[in-house]
């Protein structure tokens, strides 16, 4: 059994980091997904790439998939520089502007 445990990146459509501080622990599948002839849905008896567990830190991470012989492979995140503007969203209405703002 083999896991990966990383850090999520935030959501493409927000700007907002929010579930991105915890870490979490995935276990990479142990067999192909089939399809079902019948309905046409894939699936796989394989319950345990269904399980996902999260921890605050990646040392809290490591020590359960020691302590329960988990081979796993850490993937460190890639940190975001931060986008502040110095006024804010707020400087897009200013009266004080010196070159007029359209589109």
């Amino acid at each position: 059994m083999r896991a990966r445990i990383y850090r999520p990146a935030r959501n493409a459509m927000q700007s907002g980091m929010a579930r991105t501080k915890n870490w979490i622990l995935d276990f990479a599948p142990s067999q192909a997904r089939e399809q079902d002839p019948l309905m046409g849905w894939t699936g796989s008896g394989d319950t345990q790439s269904q399980v996902r567990l999260r921890f605050a830190t990646q040392a809290e991470a490591e020590a359960y998939a020691k302590a329960n012989g988990i081979d796993y492979v850490v993937q460190q995140p890639k940190e975001r520089a931060a986008n502040i503007r110095p006024q804010g969203y707020g400087e897009n209405f200013a009266t004080n502007r010196k070159q007029v703002w359209t589109h």
